[in-house]
């Protein structure tokens, strides 16, 4: 490895390191000035140096983060004394993937697929920031649109929406089981 490229390799550990969430590959670029060639090149020496460790890099909404490898989850979650973080119920599951694979979706859409009201659980879904509203229907009423977010993304480890499993049956409610959500991604 060339002296430059491992640089661009320790200051890329810097950026993810502080990084506070994902790092998109421009923003790499911009604060590097370097080729993308010889970042992912750099990201890819990294990732290797990580092997075996606590630590791994992620591809994750459309950025590089830093995290804590999920075997560890229980020791960092005592840590951060995080053992009664709140998990997401069946309901909020199932809306979740309806919304994610949907989206745009209304209120009235997903109540149709699931057979129930959603009121309570998109506002629970809303309120942890796993979707947002995108828009309005432009018919009669102009109902909320939703759609996923970055932390849907990260909370799933999913490098992008093309990510989601397959959906069998077309019945998205069950469809998120498949996705393991990370144990604890803890970005340093």
């Amino acid at each position: 490895m060339t002296p430059e490229i491992d640089t661009i390799k320790r200051a890329v550990e810097c950026i993810l390191l502080v990084g506070g969430g994902p790092v998109r590959l421009q923003q790499l670029r911009t604060a590097l000035e370097a080729p993308d060639n010889v970042i992912t090149a750099a990201l890819a020496e990294l990732a290797r140096d990580y092997d075996g460790h606590g630590l791994h890099i992620q591809e994750v909404a459309g950025g590089y983060q830093l995290v804590t490898r999920p075997a560890y989850a229980d020791y960092v979650q005592r840590f951060l004394q995080l053992e009664h973080q709140e998990t997401l119920t069946r309901a909020q599951l199932e809306t979740l993937a309806i919304v994610a694979y949907r989206q745009p979706v209304t209120r009235a859409e997903i109540d149709a697929v699931r057979g129930v009201r959603s009121d309570y659980v998109l506002d629970r879904l809303l309120d942890r920031y796993l979707i947002r509203e995108v828009g309005r229907r432009p018919t009669l009423g102009r109902p909320i649109l939703y759609g996923t977010t970055e932390a849907f993304l990260r909370h799933f480890g999913l490098r992008d929406l093309s990510s989601l499993p397959p959906l069998a049956n077309h019945d998205p409610r069950n469809a998120l089981e498949a996705v393991a959500p990370q144990e604890l991604s803890v970005s340093s």
